[in-house]
């Protein structure tokens, strides 16, 4: 019989639901995955106000997870859990989420499950690909910049992280930087795609270095004195600073991956695969340049679609899914975090 999970997102951006469901064979189905992005709300700003994001889930979140039960097939009634975000994030989204799954498990008589958003990005190749543990994941986004050796479910431990800005964050400052539009990252991409890479020499911040960890100020820097000795920039110099910048971040991302390879056959042993998650696992040349450091060192490669590299409420499903197989189950006064590393303790009430 097949095991249904309704998961709510609202940590930032995006209010999203869906409805995944797993067999017990473990092979995990989407049924619907609803994502209304709050783009259009923020560009003007040029990043993601809080107050008008929390307000935005307010309005939103009830229409998105009747449409997800909707497409799905479903009636709250039929599935076996709901499962929300309930951090880290941005404390005013995560409080609208996590009241309503709270509100939707009470009235429905279901079980509970607060998930870690950062955990739903590290199981989702799990669901996509069958990864198996343990594996080595890169969890790139706007926020966090981490390599972590992943051994089960709630077992993580952190091989290396950023001292400064996270590959996202880099994306988007460079972006503003360029004058190019929010988000910043897929508008950097997109000229890059177009630009010549070896135009401007950019530094390539750690590289070498025998911990893998990652810095990304000084790239950023370097990308600004770059842009000022040359300006007003034309749209050719735009597209050459960006693929000068991407390619600069590729290959230090490349070569931290490959130190926390080497650090995890020390301390774990050999991993099943070389994941990347999250938001800035979209980015094609940086999959790539992964897949290319996979295929050297005999390791597969995994990578959810870009679809689901950005938040949304399949991945908070399945993460449910993961967690409830384990008998892992919350109580209604679970608290939302506006922090909560991976490798921390659980939240308590």
């Amino acid at each position: 019989m097949a095991l249904k999970v309704l998961g709510i997102e609202t940590t930032c951006d995006e209010t999203a639901a869906a409805v995944v469901s797993s067999m017990t064979d473990g092979e995990g189905q989407i049924l619907s995955n609803e994502v209304l992005s709050q783009i259009a709300q923020h560009a003007a700003y040029g990043g993601v106000v809080p107050e008008i994001a929390a307000r935005a889930h307010v309005i939103s979140l009830d229409r998105i997870v009747e449409r997800a039960l909707k497409k799905a097939g479903v009636a709250l009634s039929e599935v076996d859990a709901i499962a929300a975000a309930a951090g880290p994030g941005l404390i005013g989204g995560v409080i609208v989420g996590l009241t309503t799954a709270k509100a939707l498990a009470l009235v429905a008589g279901k079980p509970f499950i607060a998930v870690n958003h950062l955990e739903a990005h590290a199981l989702m190749p799990r669901m996509t690909d069958e990864v198996k543990f343990p594996f080595l994941l890169l969890l790139a986004s706007g926020g966090h910049t981490q390599l972590l050796a992943v051994t089960g479910v709630g077992q993580y431990q952190k091989l290396g992280t950023t001292i400064d800005d996270a590959i996202g964050e880099a994306f988007d400052k460079a972006a503003k930087m360029l004058g190019l539009p929010y988000p910043g990252g897929p508008h950097v991409e997109k000229e890059a795609e177009r630009g010549d890479p070896a135009r401007f020499a950019l530094p390539r911040p750690m590289l070498g270095r025998p911990a893998p960890d990652f810095s990304l100020s000084g790239l950023k820097t370097a990308l600004r004195l770059e842009a000022e000795k040359i300006a007003p920039l034309t749209q050719r110099d735009i597209a050459d600073l960006c693929a000068s910048f991407q390619a600069a971040v590729v290959d230090v991302v490349v070569d931290r991956t490959r130190v926390a390879l080497r650090r995890f056959r020390d301390q774990v042993g050999q991993p099943t695969a070389l994941v990347v998650a999250g938001g800035v696992a979209a980015n094609q040349a940086l999959r790539r340049g992964l897949q290319r450091l996979a295929g050297e060192t005999g390791l597969r490669f995994a990578a959810p679609s870009p679809a689901l590299c950005t938040d949304n409420g399949a991945m908070i499903a399945w993460a449910g899914i993961e967690r409830f197989r384990l008998g892992l189950t919350d109580d209604l006064a679970t608290a939302p975090k506006a922090r909560w590393p991976l490798e921390a303790p659980e939240p308590k009430a």
